[in-house]
C-alpha cells in the first residue's frame, strides 16, 4: 500500500521510544499489578486485617486511574504514532496477525471490565464474588501480554515466518517464550514497587511497614532471578545480531550495560525499604520507580537497538524496502530497487525525474525514504555529526554510500537504487555538514584510520585489510592507493600520499604493540 510517512524533526524513533517505554512501564504493572490485588485481598481477608484493605481499596483506585486511563490512552498513542512514522510496517504487523490483535483487543475488554467491577464492587459484593473479579482481570492481562510479547518477539527474531508466513511459526519464535518469562517476572516486580508508592503516604506506620514488607516480597526475589531469565533471553537471538550490538557501533551494549547497572541500584533500593519499613518517605518511593523506569527504557532500548536496522528481522527495513520479499507484499526488494531505482518505486517522493539542477533536492528524497526510519539530519542519530567527525568531502560520501551493508559489523543495510541517486543522496549529505578544504589531509595515522577505516575494519588478523595489506610500507602504500584490488567490495577512496603513509606507518605500529590476533578499534 502506498502511505505517506510522517516527518519527525528531532526522531521518528525517539518520539515512538518515549510514547512506548511510558506506556510499557504501565502496562507490566496492569499485570503483575493485578496478581498484587487479589493476591493481597486474600492476604488481607485471611488475617482479618481491616486496615490493610482499607488501604488495598485506596490503592485499587490508583491501579485503575494508572492503567485504565494511563495505560488504555498510551496504549492508542502508540498506534497512532507507529501508523504516521511507519505505515508500511504498521500495515505488514497488522496483516500478517490481524487476528492475533482482534483476540488481544477481546482481553483488552474483559481486563478493563473486570477492572472496574472490581474497583465498583468492593462495598457492593461478597467477597469471594469480588476476589473472582479480580482472577478474571488478571487471567485476562495475562493472556493480552502474551498475544503482545508474541507478536513483538516476532518483529526481533521471525525466525522460519521469513520463509513461509505463517501465523504461528512466527508468534512462537525463538525469543518468544524467554521473554514472556522476563516481562511477567517484570511485571511481578513492578507490582511491588508501585504499592510502595501509595503505601509511603500512609500515616500509620505499623500498616506501612507491612505493606512495605510485602511489597519487597515481590520486589526483591522478582529482581533477583531477572538475571537468570536475561540470559534466558539473550542465549536465544541470533550470535549475528548481538554481533552489531559488540561491534564500533555498540548501542545495544551500552544499553544493556545501563540496564545491568539501574536494575543492580533497584534491587539495592529494594533491600533498603526493609531497614525502617514503617518510615519510607513518598520521595524514597518515587526514587525507586524512576530508576526501575530506566531499567526498563534501557531494555527496550536494547530490543530495537539489535533489531535494526529491520522493523521485521531480516525481512523490512526503512518504510517500504524489503531485504526478502515474497510475492504480494506489495512493497520493494532491494534488488527491484536497484534496477528500476527509488526515484520510481519509493513511496511518496517528491522528484521523479532526476537533473543536474535538483541533485540536492531529489537527495533529500531518497534521504527520507531510506534513511529517515533510523537517521535525522541534526538531531537524534544524526548524520552531521557523524559527517563533521569523519570530515568526508562529496566524493567520499559517495564512495562510501556504496558499502553500508559493510559499515559497523552490518548493522546498516544496503543502499537501494541506481548510481545516479547514489551520488544525489551525497550531494544532500554533503550541504548538511559541508567538508572544510583540506580537513580531510591529516598526517595522524589513527585519525585517518578513524574517519576512513573503523567503521568497517578493526586492526585484527580476523580482519581482511589486516591480513591483505602488506607490511612493506611503500608497498603497502602503494596498494592503498587502488582499494578494490585489495577487497572488490571497498570503496575506492582516494587518500594522499600523506595520508597513505600516516596510515601504514600507524598500522604497523599497533601490529607491533598488540601482537598477532589482537583487535583494536581506532586505536583503542
Amino acid at each position: 500500500m502506498n502511505y505517506p510517512a510522517w516527518d519527525v524533526a528531532f526522531g521518528a524513533g525517539l518520539l515512538i521510544a518515549l510514547v512506548a517505554i511510558l506506556h510499557v512501564f504501565v502496562s507490566h504493572f496492569a499485570v503483575g499489578g493485578g496478581l498484587f490485588l487479589v493476591l493481597t485481598e486474600q492476604k488481607a481477608r485471611r488475617n482479618n486485617d481491616l486496615a490493610l484493605l482499607n488501604w488495598l481499596k485506596s490503592h485499587t483506585r490508583f491501579f485503575v486511574l494508572v492503567t485504565v486511563v494511563f495505560g488504555a490512552v498510551s496504549g492508542v498513542g502508540i498506534w497512532f504514532t507507529i501508523g504516521l512514522i511507519g505505515p508500511v510496517a504498521t500495515s505488514n504487523l497488522i496483516h500478517a496477525y490481524v487476528w492475533g490483535w482482534a483476540i488481544e483487543w477481546v482481553f483488552f475488554f474483559i481486563e478493563i471490565t473486570a477492572a472496574l467491577l472490581y474497583l465498583y464492587g468492593w462495598e457492593k459484593l461478597d467477597a469471594r464474588l469480588h476476589e473472582w473479579y479480580g482472577w478474571i482481570y488478571f487471567i485476562a492481562a495475562f493472556a493480552s501480554m502474551v498475544v503482545i510479547n508474541g507478536i513483538i518477539t516476532f518483529m526481533l527474531t521471525p525466525g522460519n515466518w521469513v520463509k513461509n508466513h505463517q501465523f504461528w511459526t512466527g508468534f512462537f519464535n525463538p525469543t518468544s517464550f524467554p521473554s514472556l518469562f522476563l516481562r511477567f517476572d517484570i511485571a511481578l516486580a513492578l507490582a511491588g514497587i508501585y504499592a510502595l508508592i501509595t503505601a509511603s503516604v500512609q500515616k500509620d506506620a505499623a500498616l506501612k511497614a507491612r505493606i512495605v514488607r510485602w511489597s519487597a516480597l515481590w520486589i526483591v526475589p522478582s529482581l533477583a532471578v531477572l538475571p537468570a531469565l536475561g540470559w534466558w533471553y539473550i542465549r536465544k537471538i541470533p550470535a549475528e545480531v548481538w554481533a552489531s550490538a559488540r561491534g564500533p557501533m555498540p548501542t545495544g551494549t551500552h544499553y544493556a550495560v545501563l540496564a545491568a547497572v539501574l536494575l543492580a541500584v533497584t534491587f539495592a533500593l529494594a533491600l533498603l525499604t526493609l531497614v525502617r519499613p514503617g518510615r519510607i518517605p513518598l520521595a524514597f518511593s518515587l526514587l525507586v520507580a524512576l530508576v526501575a523506569l530506566g531499567a526498563m527504557g534501557s531494555f527496550e532500548f536494547v530490543r530495537e537497538a539489535i533489531r535494526k536496522p529491520y522493523v521485521i528481522g531480516n525481512y523490512l527495513y526503512a518504510n517500504s524496502l524489503y531485504a526478502t520479499q515474497m510475492p504480494g507484499d506489495g512493497g520493494f526488494g532491494v534488488d527491484e530497487v536497484n534496477n528500476a531505482g527509488i526515484l520510481q518505486t519509493g513511496k511518496w517522493i517528491n522528484n521523479r525525474e532526476l537533473t543536474k539542477d535538483n541533485q540536492v533536492t531529489v537527495g533529500r528524497d531518497v534521504f527520507r525514504v531510506e534513511c529517515q526510519s533510523c537517521h535525522t539530519t541534526n538531531s537524534y542519530r544524526g548524520v552531521k555529526s557523524y559527517l563533521k567527525l569523519r570530515q568526508w568531502d562529496q566524493n567520499k560520501i559517495q564512495a562510501m554510500l556504496g558499502g553500508l551493508e559493510f559499515m559497523h559489523n552490518g548493522v546498516m543495510p544496503p543502499f537501494a537504487g541506481t548510481d545516479s541517486e547514489r551520488n544525489a543522496l551525497a550531494a544532500f549529505l554533503g550541504t548538511i555538514q559541508p567538508n572544510p578544504a583540506g580537513a580531510a589531509a591529516v598526517a595522524d595515522g589513527k585519525t585517518v584510520f578513524e574517519r576512513n577505516c573503523v567503521m568497517c575494519h578493526q586492526v585484527s588478523t580476523a580482519d581482511p585489510f589486516y591480513t591483505k595489506l602488506p607490511k612493506d610500507p611503500n608497498a603497502a602504500s602503494e596498494a592503498l592507493k587502488d582499494l578494490p584490488s585489495l577487497f572488490p567490495l571497498m570503496p575506492d577512496l582516494k587518500l594522499s600520499d600523506q595520508e597513505r603513509t600516516a596510515l601504514v606507518q600507524w598500522m604497523n605500529t599497533q601490529r607491533s604493540a598488540k601482537g598477532p590476533g589482537t583487535a583494536t578499534q581506532g586505536g583503542n
